[in-house]
């Protein structure tokens, strides 16, 4: 079990003999040894536990990402130690305000999530033909895009947003043709979700967060120091540089849901004109995504593990100066 998902209303949370006890009604309902926990959701409302449980996650190295029990929204997450090699958060922390790596750095995020993008809508037109004009259409502006940001070598960050928002109208274009009228998906939307599809969009998108900030973290390196996505307070900018190239695989497992039906309108109810997955849902959608995530985790570490070798052979030489210049 390498996720824990708690999502059931009035259920207590304990550490007994190094495992989680879970309580419901005041009898144990389940019982599961740390050592096969990786992450934890808690999403329940009313689920109760206290300090000593978040402190054996933490150092068991699990982390634990509190989610607002309706609208599914980021609150907090928990992580367990930091990685001790300060000379990668030097390094990190230095590359931030050098603008050609960081230029570098979002031209490769933003030209994969275009490619994606226009990946999975080709793919798309080989499924959907009824709605081919929509999907030829919405690639070509992303075909614009796509261009402009390869070529110009010397855009920034801002030219690269840009040209991003482009590709995203384009895109939306396109991937809502492929949801059935009913669900009323018209383009994105959050804060709140007004569709069932923004409603899983949003969802798919803070769990790929969190895998993103917990991958970061394990590597050495500083979620909050962004290269694309600036330094900003309270934002994880690393993670939410780390999910753009992840988007569009995200977006093509949400449309396989919905169109295999294991996602329905029934799955959902509104509270204040927001769009929520009802408890049927959220076991449908999770299962699934327990399945999907493993390939975008992976490559979380990866890409995490990569960047901080390179922080590392970079900011190594100044810590030593750091270290030759102390007195005490």
């Amino acid at each position: 079990m390498a996720t824990l998902l708690l999502d059931r209303a009035d259920l207590e949370v304990r550490i007994v003999d190094g495992a989680l006890a879970l309580y419901e009604n005041g009898s144990r309902s389940q019982t599961v040894p740390l050592r096969l926990i990786e992450r934890a959701i808690i999403q329940g409302a009313r689920t109760r536990l206290d300090s000593s449980v978040l402190l054996k996650l933490a150092e068991a190295g699990v982390a634990t990402l509190l989610l607002s029990p309706r609208a599914g929204r980021q609150v907090a997450i928990v992580l367990g130690p930091a990685h001790n090699d300060a000379a990668v958060r030097l390094a990190q922390a230095r590359r931030t305000m050098d603008h050609d790596f960081c230029k570098a750095w979002a031209r490769g995020l933003v030209t994969a999530k275009l490619r994606r993008q226009h990946r999975l809508l080709q793919h798309a037109e080989t499924r959907r033909p009824d709605v081919r004009k929509s999907l030829f259409d919405a690639r070509k502006g992303i075909d614009v895009a796509l261009r402009q940001a390869t070529d110009d070598q010397q855009a920034d960050c801002p030219r690269l947003r840009g040209l991003e928002g482009s590709a995203a109208r384009a895109y939306f274009h396109g991937y809502t043709a492929l949801f059935a009228p009913e669900l009323v998906f018209t383009g994105r939307n959050r804060r709140p979700p007004r569709d069932p599809v923004n409603a899983c969009l949003s969802l798919a998108y803070t769990l790929l967060h969190f895998d993103a900030v917990r991958a970061a973290h394990g590597a050495g390196l500083d979620p909050l120091l962004g290269f694309y996505h600036r330094p900003a307070f309270g934002r994880e900018s690393l993670a939410c540089d780390l999910i753009e190239p992840l988007r569009p695989v995200a977006d093509e497992w949400i449309w396989q849901q919905f169109s295999s039906g294991q996602l329905r309108p029934e799955h959902f109810g509104t509270d204040k004109g927001a769009y929520l997955l009802g408890k049927a849902g959220r076991g449908h959608f999770y299962a699934g995504w327990e399945k999907f995530a493993p390939l975008p985790r992976r490559w979380l570490r990866q890409r995490c593990a990569q960047l901080a070798r390179q922080m590392r052979t970079e900011g190594e030489p100044w810590l030593e100066e750091f270290e030759d210049d102390e007195v005490f």
